[in-house]
């Protein structure tokens, strides 16, 4: 069986990784303009105010990053 790691644990986490980079995972409101354009969450480049990527999957980021165990999985 799997923990379960909430969304704002993770996000908290790849940003804590991130922040050596000068990036940072944000989140974007759904009632935002950008919505469309940036999807859930975007990566951007903090030293340069720059977006990096849109429409980015938390999970997928978190595994890549090797932040989130094969024993963990995000809960939904």
């Amino acid at each position: 069986m799997k923990v379960k790691v909430t969304e704002r644990a993770l996000l908290a986490r790849i940003n804590r990784a991130l922040r050596k980079d000068n990036q940072q995972l944000c989140r974007c409101r759904e009632d935002s303009q950008g919505y469309a354009e940036l999807g859930d969450f975007y990566a951007m480049d903090t030293a340069q105010d720059v977006v990096m990527a849109r429409h980015v999957d938390l999970a997928m980021w978190a595994r890549d990053l090797g932040i989130l165990p094969d024993w963990e999985e995000l809960q939904r």
